[in-house]
């Protein structure tokens, strides 16, 4: 049993997932909170949300750990915009199920005030194993989050953009923050859920890979030593996804706003696809300081744009907005080539007047927790124009 056990892990890791004849399509994941109507508390609905789902919807939606948490997921989309006409029509079918189940969704990236000893985990084989893996601070995991996949040529690639990659996981984290608040306290931080999240082992930085086959034997490690099951048991703010052959962007909060989500989308892309292209011409930086990629992830969960932090490419002292800057620069000729220079405009109001959890600070110092919990079930867009 071992053996077969070993065999069909392994098997999966193959870099030939990572082939696409069509690299840089986009698939993307959003995670609800399941609310009650009145009170904007969590409600543990999940079972019955799964059980009334469209048949040719199942395979869109699926359980994340705890039951007051239902996740949607798109096909593989060919561009941006098709991502996201097809989110607008998954939150819509989540509304209006809703209406049938009595059950609203909110969005945050942590809920303001539920507690962890409300919680019921789901019921299967994955989630136990993470259950028994964590226990207490599984139950703390009242998190919520954008996934962006992006699809690349070949393994190689995949590995040696991610690696790149990883300097901008604190700019994306910080234009994405909407986590302020935690089991009734205002936590003082931009987001909360990355540091509830981050006490799940292997949610950090991942660490730089001279190959493919480096990062394969570092996963099959992991297996022989059980500290996983499967690959996707590797919870990195960015990673080669072994099961999708695709990089997977970890590190967002998730967005009440379709404007924003479509901003992230298609500024991930345009950031693979850049990087993939100087990785073929010989021009990435991948070899960077772990302690200072780590110092801006830190900066990005808990300070403003203001936050000062080392540019791992410089060395220079900046500052996150500037950071920022740097990072649309980069991305700026790949998103003309794909047609979606319109988001600068979005990333500019974000810079502006601040992220989605702003808003929420916002409307506590004016109307209380109470009101905080309502505005984030009515303030969730459904369709954009």
């Amino acid at each position: 049993m071992g053996r077969k056990r070993s065999h069909l892990n392994l098997s999966t890791m193959s870099s030939k997932i990572f082939n696409h004849k069509d690299p840089f399509t986009v698939g993307v994941e959003e995670e609800y909170m399941i609310c009650d109507p009145s009170t904007g508390e969590l409600i543990n609905r999940a079972n019955e949300i799964m059980g009334s789902i469209d048949p040719d919807l199942q395979q869109r939606f699926s359980y994340e750990l705890l039951l007051s948490e239902i996740e949607i997921n798109t096909s593989v989309c060919k561009d941006v915009d098709e991502a996201v006409n097809e989110l607008c029509d998954l939150r819509n079918h989540v509304r209006i199920l809703g209406e049938k189940l009595d059950y609203r969704i909110g969005i945050s990236g942590t809920h303001p005030t539920a507690l962890p000893e409300d919680q019921k985990f789901v019921e299967n084989n994955s989630y136990n194993w993470v259950s028994d893996q964590l226990h207490y601070y599984a139950e703390r995991n009242i998190t919520f989050a954008t996934h962006v996949h992006v699809s690349v040529p070949d393994g190689e690639t995949a590995v040696h953009v991610t690696n790149s990659l990883r300097q901008w996981i604190a700019p994306l984290l910080a234009l994405s923050s909407n986590s302020p608040f935690y089991a009734g306290e205002y936590t003082h931080f931009k987001s909360a859920r990355t540091m509830q999240f981050g006490a799940f082992p292997r949610t950090n930085i991942p660490p730089y890979f001279e190959s493919y086959t480096h990062y394969e034997n570092m996963v099959a490690d992991y297996l022989k030593i059980e500290s996983i099951s499967k690959s996707r048991q590797i919870w990195w703010k960015l990673r080669p996804h072994m099961d999708f052959g695709t990089i997977e962007f970890r590190m967002l909060d998730v967005q009440r706003s379709l404007t924003n989500t479509k901003m992230f989308i298609a500024l991930i892309q345009a950031l693979v696809f850049q990087a993939s292209e100087d990785y073929k011409s010989g021009k990435l930086n991948e070899d960077f300081s772990s302690e200072f990629l780590t110092d801006s992830l830190w900066k990005a969960s808990r300070f403003d744009f203001n936050a000062k932090i080392i540019d791992v490419n410089s060395n220079a002292i900046v500052t996150m907005e500037a950071k920022i800057k740097e990072m649309v620069k980069y991305a700026t000729k790949a998103l003309t080539d794909f047609g979606n220079t319109d988001i600068l405009f979005t990333i500019d109001d974000i810079l502006k007047n601040g992220s989605e959890g702003d808003d929420q600070l916002d409307v506590f110092e004016s109307n209380g927790i109470d009101d905080l919990k309502q505005y984030l079930m009515d303030n969730v867009e459904y369709n954009i124009l």
